[in-house]
């Protein structure tokens, strides 16, 4: 009887630990580095270079790049084939969020909180440590599906505010442009990270479900991936985040 409650023991610890572990594993800190940049803007290539340089070298990292181009300059001479006027107004509302007006591009903001200038390394690279030094304040589990030019996104999140949202960002890991005119006119520009679409999902009512996300026509798992994050609405603070 003592042997059988003895390895009964120590089959119930294994589990524990490996709960414990997992629960960990879940809130471990992560950095996400949101940029704003634009194809129009001549300070820009420099940022998108770095942010390109620091994914690659954080991949394993928890550190994540979302890269989002503005459509403000698209009317300085070169329209940004990427640029969405929705970007310039997630833009504008992490101003108001951090009371910092105007905006500007090259801008990284990370973890909804706090903003770079983007081709500062020094200070990026001070700004992710920082983060990662801070457990996430919310963990997500992510399971995708694709059926034709759609994906089906199962999604279940634990620990939110009151008012969040988990969003869904489609990502172009690289890309290439020839740009003609404007401040960059006559260059060849490497982009990293582009976020192609954004969806998002209320989790006031509902910590779990299934969201459709429509696809890019080029879409495939080799050049694109799906990131998932939650954001409390509030603050703008972001408190998890993961790869789909």
């Amino acid at each position: 009887m003592k042997k059988l409650l003895t390895a009964f023991s120590m089959l119930f610890l294994l589990i524990g630990n490996t709960i414990f572990s997992q629960s960990n594993q879940d809130k471990k800190g992560f950095a996400l580095l949101e940029l704003y940049t634009s194809e129009g803007c001549s300070s820009c290539p420099p940022a998108d270079e770095l942010l390109g340089k620091i994914q690659k070298e954080q991949l394993e990292n928890h550190v994540y790049v979302l890269s989002y181009h503005v459509d403000y300059w698209d009317k300085q001479g070169w329209k940004d084939i990427f640029s969405d006027a929705d970007y310039t107004k997630r833009q504008y509302d992490y101003a108001k969020y951090m009371g910092k007006d105007p905006v500007y591009t090259p801008q990284v903001v990370i973890n909804g909180k706090i903003d770079y200038i983007g081709s500062q390394e020094t200070s990026l690279r001070n700004g992710i440590k920082s983060a990662l030094s801070k457990p996430a304040l919310a963990s997500l589990n992510l399971e995708s599906t694709q059926n034709g030019e759609n994906l089906s996104v199962n999604y279940a999140v634990e620990g939110t505010s009151k008012n969040s949202r988990i969003f869904f960002a489609v990502v172009q890991k690289e890309a290439k442009t020839n740009v003609k005119r404007g401040e960059n006119a006559n260059r060849v520009l490497s982009h990293y990270q582009i976020v192609r679409h954004l969806y998002s999902v209320d989790l006031n009512k509902n910590k779990k479900g299934t969201t459709a996300i429509r696809l890019p026509k080029n879409y495939n798992s080799q050049d694109f991936e799906i990131i998932g994050f939650v954001q409390d609405m509030n603050s703008g603070a972001i408190l998890g985040i993961k790869r789909g």
